[in-house]
């Protein structure tokens, strides 16, 4: 249980940033929302890997040199089906930021079993 209060705390904060990286690109420099999604995924994976290390699954101690590769994986499946998903969202007409906001809820539930059960045990299948 303690792990999943800190995968929503890290997964928000890493969350907040993804989408206060794309709202700014967006709005401030009329970057393209796919594009600037690219941009807020980078920045945020630190976060989100240093964090879900750190205190999500600290209790599976997986080395960080081991876990990287395999939380690099998970993230990036996760960040290919962000972008699908988020382009049809816009395709649909759904405003920028509530297409954003819905995709990264989404795909936070895919993180999260793909990190417990692969990318953050401590030996893998």
């Amino acid at each position: 249980m303690k792990s999943l209060f800190f995968f929503g705390l890290v997964g928000a904060s890493a969350a907040m940033l993804h989408f206060c990286v794309v709202w700014l690109l967006v709005s401030q420099w009329q970057m393209a929302a796919l594009a600037a999604n690219v941009a807020g995924f980078v920045l945020a994976f630190g976060v989100s890997f240093v964090g879900h290390h750190r205190f999500s699954f600290a209790s599976s101690q997986a080395k960080a040199g081991a876990a990287l590769p395999r939380f690099a994986v998970v993230a990036l499946l996760g960040f290919v089906c962000n972008e699908l998903l988020y382009g049809l969202l816009l395709a649909a007409g759904l405003e920028y930021r509530l297409a954003l906001l819905l995709v990264l809820i989404i795909i936070a539930a895919m993180t999260w079993i793909l990190s417990r059960h692969w990318a953050f045990r401590s030996s893998p299948p």
